[in-house]
């Protein structure tokens, strides 16, 4: 199969179908509607570009592909990417890194072009942590997940986040402030089901506050799911909490949320940490801008990177001998001490 059949098929020039295939489309302002064409045109006729793919394979090329679902440009996904491109010049490899902008058709695409490259591996990363599709031909080499998981039936380890820690880490925060009542939960809760669609890490780090709670005696008083984790969220759920109760402490499970929360808390003439104590998950860029500055789990975006290659090239090393590494790799996430959270008032 040739890129002028898929020229023909698809109704558009060689050039056309080419630029597409290389992923300078949107460069040159191709029509969405003749990209969408051409790419399915190709994986319909099983067409592959002719980079490196025939002759015999010269052995380890040194080098590692790295697939992200957002703009690597952006300062979480940057660290990232940074801790990556750090471990990977380590060990003695180059790091590849492709963004697909959450198109599956993309990121099988750029896969694909990283194997058919022979990267001697490949980092597939998610911006939040969830369970993913696994493409296809991410099982023809050694991979690893990042912030993602697999179905049951993949061997492909992931590295994640120690969400369930984090909870943990968040719950001594209050326990050792000397919160034992008067706490709600803004973003997830109050029951493990209560949290916005797909989200595992809303999941983990509620297990991870009743755990502590529950063995401190802390009572849990309200808990607001949002659908979203947005600053407006943040806001109207905690406007909607202060009709019921005057709170003494906030868990937010995202800072964005917590953003919101020091609005609505204002505007009812609370203080933080004076009246309200107020505690967040992430540490996103917001967070330092919050006055007082927010105490938050951070999430480890520079040692996710780095763990993702040291599993990787931990795998290139075992390759032959049968020897895996564990499945899941849990990166602690540090607490940021901020200004937020006080004693209590009595």
């Amino acid at each position: 199969m040739t890129l002028a059949d898929v020229a023909a098929a698809s109704g558009v020039s060689v050039t056309t179908a080419s630029l597409v295939l290389t992923g300078r489309a949107r460069e040159l302002r191709i029509s969405e509607d003749a990209e969408r064409r051409v790419r399915s045109t190709a994986q319909e006729l099983g067409y592959r570009r002719g980079v490196l793919v025939s002759g015999p394979r010269p052995g380890p090329s040194r080098t590692i592909g790295f697939v992200l679902d957002t703009v690597t440009s952006s300062g979480l996904a940057g660290e990232v990417v940074k801790g990556a491109v750090e471990a990977a010049y380590r060990h003695g490899f180059m790091l590849f890194a492709g963004e697909t902008g959450g198109d599956p058709g993309l990121e099988r695409s750029l896969v694909e072009a990283m194997r058919d490259r022979r990267a001697d591996g490949i980092v597939l990363a998610t911006t939040h942590t969830r369970a993913i599709a696994v493409p296809e031909r991410l099982h023809h080499g050694p991979a690893v997940l990042l912030n993602a998981t697999a179905g049951a039936r993949s061997a492909i380890p992931s590295v994640v986040s120690d969400e369930v820690q984090g909870g943990r880490s968040a719950a001594r925060l209050l326990v050792d402030a000397g919160h034992r009542h008067g706490v709600h939960l803004i973003g997830a809760g109050p029951g493990s089901y209560d949290v916005p669609p797909h989200s595992i890490a809303a999941v983990q780090r509620l297990m991870g506050l009743r755990e502590v709670f529950a063995v401190a005696g802390v009572e849990v008083v309200s808990a607001h799911r949002c659908p979203r984790w947005t600053p407006e969220a943040g806001y109207d759920a905690t406007r909607e909490l202060l009709r019921r109760h005057l709170p003494k402490a906030l868990v937010c499970f995202d800072d964005r949320l917590a953003f919101g929360a020091y609005q609505a808390l204002g505007e009812a003439g609370l203080s933080v940490p004076g009246d309200v104590s107020v505690l967040g998950f992430d540490d996103h860029p917001v967070a330092s801008w919050m006055r007082p500055r927010l105490t938050t789990i951070a999430m480890p975006h520079h040692e996710l990177g780095v763990q993702a290659v040291e599993v990787l090239v931990e795998m290139l090393g075992r390759r032959g001998r049968g020897a895996r590494p564990p499945l899941i790799r849990r990166v602690p996430m540090p607490v940021r001490e901020g200004g937020s959270v006080a004693r209590p008032q009595p």
